[in-house]
């Protein structure tokens, strides 16, 4: 049985209910063939303030409810992710480009994200505070009211369900506007999910659509809450426009994440690590491998092992062969990518495998010899780039790593874990991995860049959500009107 009904996002967007957008719609296309798979309503920014004025009247009522039926609304959504994983694998493969097993991990965690979410209900919600005029004194946290999320195209489900499960297990009404280039599997999966668990009208909806959408979500005056995932540049103008109106952005942004590997790591573990830090969905990731900084001792031998394993992985469609890599999610992204290597090579940088593309398959790429100011390493890619800088002390290698804007992901690789810990927490970094590649994501963890890859606004796990979606409000209650001289 499908969840997903194709014919209804023809022309329209979800507001609770199904209805005409007034934007032109948008097409939907496979990326790895150019297939048109069909079209999607587009928002316009009149779309949404009239869905952030339909989420303002609703989430009160939904607020309201009890805590048990939020939390079962929520387990029932994780259920119907788990029941239809096959069905939301398959548009994340076709529509977002990528390979089943990436696609496979987006549906788990979709699942689990609203699981743990389902517990936030529950959650003690105040804390009992000491009054010594004998009143009662107590603080809690209520909704921040209409949370706006904005979410892009490259791990379209997690990135939209992240926000989304949390914001509504607490109270909120939340208004998604998707990346129309992953409109199903970023958006109007969500719909439909959470419209079959029971989520109320208004209290959820999908409106994909341009740069004009999103900066109408923001500016909204019944939007409180914001939840970007995307640029730092973009992120950057999201995070002004919300100040201008004081409500809250939760951003996250860009990275150019360090994997350091000290002059003891195990060469073809190290390898194998970077590859799939650098490799995994196209390198179309925030947390990706951007920078290796590896000692000189062992320096030929990584590059060796890691092009080697470059020349090696399959490059192709992911719906119609077991591959490692799928395509590029359009011709700007692969054009930016291509650039970077080439200006870089032109700037003194070895290439050791890669630098070319079919259509939008570009092959894995390993640039050797590269330095601080080369392009590739100096600027976040977003591609399947390896860019190799040789060190050769472990002082140098910090200061390399440190000096970036991003502060995202890091990872530290040594047969002495210690020693790397110590490396690591030299570099300032929202998340560090030991002996570990720099990509990693569960529902129940913190999750958060520092300097220019966000403004430490934290998903995951309890304490980070209720942050992020809830307001603190102070209450006191007495027997009679308190007495005062005037």
């Amino acid at each position: 049985m499908t969840i997903l009904d194709t014919e209804r996002w023809a022309e329209q967007v979800f507001t609770g209910r199904w209805q005409p957008a007034s934007g032109t719609p948008a097409e939907v296309v496979e990326p790895a063939t150019g297939k048109l798979l069909g079209h999607v309503g587009r928002a316009t920014p009149a779309d949404v303030d009239q869905a952030c004025a339909k989420a303002a009247a609703a989430q009160r009522l939904w607020e309201d409810t009890p805590f048990d039926e939020r939390a079962a609304v929520l387990r029932r959504a994780g259920q119907l992710f788990t029941d239809h994983a096959e069905e939301v694998v398959g548009w994340l493969v076709r529509e977002a480009g990528s390979i089943r097993p990436k696609a496979e991990i987006e549906a788990r965690t979709a699942a689990d994200e609203c699981f743990e979410a389902s517990g936030l209900p529950s959650h003690p919600a105040g804390s009992l505070l000491p009054a010594a005029d004998g009143r009662l004194s107590f603080s809690r946290r209520v909704a921040a009211g209409v949370v706006g999320v904005i979410a892009p195209f490259n791990f379209p489900l997690i990135l939209s369900i992240r926000a989304v499960a949390p914001a509504l297990a607490l109270g909120n009404s939340v208004v998604l506007k998707p990346d129309t280039r992953t409109a199903v599997c970023g958006g109007l999966v969500l719909a439909a999910i959470f419209e079959a668990a029971g989520v109320p009208e208004g209290v959820f909806q999908v409106l994909p659509g341009e740069a004009d959408a999103g900066a109408a979500l923001v500016a909204n005056e019944h939007t409180r809450v914001i939840a970007f995932t995307g640029s730092t540049a973009a992120g950057r103008k999201v995070g002004e426009a919300a100040a201008a109106h004081l409500k809250r952005a939760h951003l996250e942004l860009g990275g150019n994440n360090a994997i350091v590997v000290l002059p003891d790591a195990d060469i073809d573990a190290a390898a194998s690590a970077g590859a799939w830090g650098s490799f995994l969905h196209q390198g179309q990731i925030c947390m990706a491998a951007g920078r290796h900084l590896v000692h000189e001792s062992i320096a030929d031998d990584y590059v060796a092992a890691l092009a080697e394993k470059a020349r090696n992985l399959p490059v192709g469609d992911p719906n119609t062969a077991d591959v490692a890599l799928g395509p590029i999610i359009d011709a700007k992204q692969r054009d930016g990518i291509h650039r970077l290597v080439t200006e870089s090579v032109a700037a003194g940088a070895e290439l050791v495998a890669g630098g070319e593309y079919d259509g939008l398959f570009y092959r894995p790429t390993v640039l050797d010899r590269v330095r601080p100011d080369t392009p590739a390493f100096r600027q976040e890619i977003f591609g399947p780039v390896a860019p190799v800088l040789r060190f050769s002390a472990v002082e140098e290698a910090v200061a390399i790593a440190r000096d970036t804007e991003y502060g995202l992901s890091l990872s530290v690789l040594s047969a002495d874990a210690m020693q790397a810990w110590e490396v690591a927490k030299q570099i300032p970094s929202g998340l560090v991995h030991v002996n570990d590649q720099t990509v990693g994501d569960h529902a129940h963890i913190p999750f958060g860049g520092v300097k220019a890859s966000g403004n430490g606004g934290r998903v995951g796990g309890a304490e980070a959500n209720l942050e992020a979606f809830t307001e603190t409000q102070w209450v006191t209650i007495q027997g009679p009107i308190q007495q005062y001289p005037f």
